[in-house]
């Protein structure tokens, strides 16, 4: 009974994996729940929203498995650093390497950088011989040849996803093109200021088996405070090369991000090659002619997402999807003419309903005319499986007045109402429209025995109190699950992030 209430557990906590601060809750139960946790945190330990810069204990931990003459060497200059024993053999468990993490960690223990370095090297061979093998490598940063290690083949050789960038010299990703020619996933931040790294080709062209893979450069990465916009050509030299050997993996390829300052000319070659695409996210589609965009074909795609494009750009590679579109994101909507705004829209809306019956997250921008309205409720009661939409209305013809948009707002929310399918969870209202009190009352009433509904807006009259008042009432008997009233580019954000939680569970 104690073994199947351990396998419990444990398969409890795996779905916690991603959640530290519950997981870290749990070690503090029992002795049970502390044995079934230790492995599942140790997996991944660079991974977990701790300040890694401060905390001893984990040099302490690391580097208490460090031989006898070193601990003594090191006892003279590192405090921290002790002969006791563990409770448990927590290196083992680890199946990761996080380079920058390890030198935050190795800095806490050490101020000197001949020190620092040593331990390093400590530290990457302490790894070797404990993991049995290594699944995730974050080589960021990376100044020991780690894959020379006498262990090295063995725990590299079941690499699942590597993380790196291409200021690192050419020879590691070699070493590493030797031993790992199974990694699945790929993150590749690209350093403009650097010519091509050929080691970066190298180590695509021997892969057998890559299914996601992320080129970004460094200007768009979180932690960079780097604002430096390369010259084309540069920029162009440095990544043509990245983006020529992945073309050669389009019979494997299913997963893609580029988020790149310049989308030069190799991109839109390399593009449709990569036909078995399930995802594409690129973050600027502006500047592709029509041409180029009829000969991107994806029978398999399941996941689009697009920063910056129009909607005509979006229709075309809609049509040209395998009917199994599932998400669409598009960030900023910018029409080639204003006056096309109308057709275009009308257009997009068709292909939805057209070409993506089992859509589930959908932005729509439209006019507010009859036609549209019309079609709207043609999607709706065709795509069945909708779960979050994103509602934008544009009035390109007339000055929008107070009118107007009431009676915007009401027409659309009696189309949802009158056809909205089952699934629906969440919807995002932006702009250009605007609910009554009364209006807002009557379509929460007869939602009532549907499925809770998310409501996220930027309008600033839902913070007012009778508004207040009312979503609470609604949300006291369960027709509202959550009401968020935020700034407008937190709004937008919010839809753009639905990328990070479904990207875990692409591969």
């Amino acid at each position: 009974m104690s073994r199947l209430d351990k396998d419990v557990l444990f398969l409890i906590f795996e779905e916690l994996k991603d959640d530290s601060k519950s997981l870290f809750s749990c070690l503090m139960v029992n002795r049970l729940w502390c044995e079934t946790v230790i492995p599942i945190l140790w997996r991944n330990p660079w991974f977990h929203d701790i300040n890694y810069y401060s905390k001893t204990y984990l040099f302490a931990i690391i580097a208490s498995y460090l031989s006898d003459d070193t601990k003594k060497f090191l006892m003279k200059q590192l405090p921290s650093v002790s002969h006791q024993s563990l409770l448990f053999d927590y290196v083992s468990f680890c199946r990761s390497i996080n380079v920058n993490i390890m030198k935050s960690i190795i800095s806490v223990g050490s101020s000197s950088a001949s020190n620092r370095l040593f331990l390093q090297q400590e530290f990457y061979n302490l790894f070797m011989k404990k993991c049995s093998e290594l699944k995730y490598l974050d080589m960021r940063s990376i100044e020991h040849q780690i894959f020379n290690f006498p262990e090295a083949k063995l725990r590299f050789e079941s690499l699942y996803e590597l993380k790196c960038d291409t200021s690192i010299d050419s020879s590691y990703f070699y070493g590493l093109a030797h031993i790992s020619q199974y990694i699945q996933k790929i993150i590749v931040v690209n350093n403009a200021k650097t010519k091509a790294n050929f080691g970066v080709v190298k180590l695509i062209e021997v892969q057998k088996n890559l299914k996601y893979f992320e080129l970004i450069d460094e200007f768009y990465t979180y932690s960079s405070s780097i604002y430096y916009v390369p010259d084309k050509k540069k920029a162009a030299n440095s990544i043509d090369p990245i983006l020529l050997a992945l073309e050669k993996k389009a019979d494997i390829i299913n997963h893609l991000k580029i988020y790149l300052v310049y989308i030069g000319q190799t991109l839109h070659k390399v593009l449709p090659k990569l036909y078995k695409l399930k995802t594409l996210i690129v973050n600027d589609f502006r500047y592709t002619n029509e041409e180029q965009l009829r000969m991107c074909v994806y029978h398999d795609l399941e996941i689009l997402k697009i920063d910056y494009c129009n909607l005509k750009t979006a229709s075309i590679i809609i049509e040209n999807s395998g009917g199994h579109l599932k998400k669409i994101l598009l960030g900023t909507y910018e029409p080639d003419h204003i006056d096309d705004f109308y057709d275009d829209s009308l257009t997009f809306i068709r292909k939805i309903y057209q070409y993506c019956p089992s859509i589930e997250y959908l932005p729509l921008a439209f006019s507010p005319s009859k036609e549209h309205f019309e079609e709207f409720e043609k999607l709706l009661n065709v795509c069945q499986n909708l779960k979050s939409l994103s509602l934008i209305m544009c009035d390109m013809e007339e000055q929008v007045t107070e009118k107007n948009l009431s009676e915007n707002g009401e027409e659309l929310l009696k189309i949802i109402i009158k056809s909205a399918p089952t699934n629906l969870r969440e919807i995002r209202f932006l702009y250009d429209f605007k609910f009554s009190l009364g209006t807002f009352e009557e379509f929460l009433v007869k939602w009532r025995g549907r499925p809770s509904l998310s409501i996220l807006t930027y309008k600033p009259i839902f913070r007012e109190e009778n508004y207040v008042k009312l979503i609470n009432k609604y949300k006291n008997n369960g027709v509202i699950k959550d009401f968020r009233c935020e700034s407008f580019i937190n709004v937008v954000k919010y839809g753009l992030s639905c990328e990070y939680y479904m990207l875990p569970h692409l591969l």
